[in-house]
């Protein structure tokens, strides 16, 4: 599963219904990436809201693509900017939302949010 995880790549699937206007709400509560500095864990909830265009994005795949940041050195807003660019350019939706609820850590909370 690990190699899975390393080499995860987006998968889209065509938007049954391409002429309707209606909205995917994705919620993924166990994210993880690393502290830049630390190097310590940071948890997060990732909501991902998007009205696809011509094609959405296949689950099993969203799963392991955001599980690849386990072990990546990244901050809050580096993980959840590179989240919405890597969905926003492999799905070309007509609106999309990432949201990185992120857990309390030295009593600090952090919830960071990129939409178009």
């Amino acid at each position: 599963m690990k190699k899975k995880i390393a080499k995860a790549t987006l998968d889209v699937w065509d938007n049954p219904f391409p002429k309707r206007d209606y909205t995917i709400d994705i919620s993924f509560p166990e994210f993880t990436c690393l502290c830049p500095r630390s190097g310590y864990p940071d948890f997060a909830t990732i909501k991902i809201l998007y009205v696809p265009g011509g094609k959405i994005v296949e689950l099993k795949s969203l799963k392991l693509y955001l599980n690849s940041f386990r072990d990546a050195k990244i901050s809050h807003e580096g993980a959840t900017n590179v989240i919405f660019s890597e969905l926003k350019k492999t799905l070309k939706p007509k609106k999309l939302e990432v949201v990185g609820d992120f857990n309390a850590r030295g009593n600090v909370k952090t919830v960071i949010r990129v939409c178009m």
